[in-house]
C-alpha cells in the first residue's frame, strides 16, 4: 500500500473527490484507463496523491487494478447493477419514509416544484431535463431524510452504476413510465404517510429492475451495429 508524503496530504482529498467525480457523472467510461501521469497533469496533483485516490476509489468499487495493466474504471455488470438496485429499493424505501416523517412546508413546496417540472419535462419530450429532476429529486428526498449512512451508502452505489442509470434515463418510453411512479413518491411524502412513501418507492425501484435487462439487450444490439 502507497503511503503519502506529508506534502501530498493536502491533495489527496480533492484529486479523489475530482476523479470521483469525472466517474460518477460519465466523463470517464467504464473499462477506461486512468493513467497516472495523465490525471496528474489534468487535476494538478502530485503521481503520489493519485495514486493514492486510485487506492481509494478502487475500495470504493469504482475502479480496478490489473496486475501489470494499471488502473482503469470498473464495468458494472447487468447482475451487479440489479443487485446495486435491490440495495437502493431498501435504502432509499427508508429515507422515502423518513422523508414523509420529517418533511417542512418549504420542502413539500420544492417537492411540489419538481414534480410540475418532471410534468412539463415529459410533456415536452425533454429527455435530458427530466433525467436531472430524478436527480434532484432522489437528492432532495434523501437530504429531507437527514440520514447520513444512507447518503454515504447511496453515494457511492450510484457512482458504480452510473452508466446504467444513463442508459435508462435515455431508454425511449422510460420517463413517461416513471413519472407516475415519481409523483406517487412525492405525493406520499408530502402527505406525511411513511409507509406510502416507502412503498412508492419500492414500486419505482422495483419498475427499475424490471427495466435494466430490456435497457442492456437494447445497448449490447446497438453497439453490435
Amino acid at each position: 500500500m502507497t503511503t503519502a508524503k506529508p506534502d501530498d496530504i493536502g491533495q489527496e482529498t480533492p484529486v479523489v473527490d475530482a476523479i470521483r467525480e469525472a466517474i460518477t457523472s460519465g466523463d470517464f467510461a467504464p473499462n477506461q484507463r486512468l493513467v497516472e501521469a495523465e490525471l496528474s497533469e489534468q487535476f494538478g496533483a502530485s503521481r503520489a496523491a493519485v495514486r493514492n485516490a486510485l487506492v481509494q476509489l478502487t475500495t470504493e468499487g469504482l475502479v480496478e487494478r490489473i496486475q501489470n495493466r494499471g488502473a482503469r474504471v470498473r464495468a458494472v455488470s447487468l447482475q451487479e447493477a440489479i443487485e446495486i438496485t435491490e440495495v437502493r429499493m431498501v435504502v432509499e424505501g427508508l429515507c422515502a419514509a423518513r422523508a414523509a416523517q420529517r418533511a417542512t412546508a418549504d420542502e413539500h413546496a420544492e417537492l411540489h416544484e419538481i414534480g410540475e417540472r418532471m410534468r412539463e419535462a415529459v410533456s415536452s419530450g425533454d429527455v435530458l431535463g427530466y433525467s436531472e429532476l430524478n436527480k434532484r429529486l432522489h437528492a432532495l428526498i434523501l437530504r429531507i431524510s437527514g440520514q447520513e449512512i444512507a447518503a454515504d451508502v447511496l453515494g457511492r452505489l450510484r457512482g458504480q452504476n452510473v452508466r446504467h442509470q444513463f442508459r435508462l434515463a435515455m431508454h425511449p418510453g422510460r420517463p413517461s413510465v416513471s413519472l407516475p411512479q415519481h409523483l406517487a413518491i412525492i405525493e406520499a411524502i408530502r402527505a406525511g404517510d411513511a409507509n406510502a412513501a416507502e412503498a412508492a418507492m419500492r414500486t419505482h425501484l422495483g419498475s427499475v429492475i424490471d427495466a435494466l435487462p430490456e435497457v442492456d439487450k437494447t445497448q449490447s444490439r446497438f453497439n453490435a451495429l
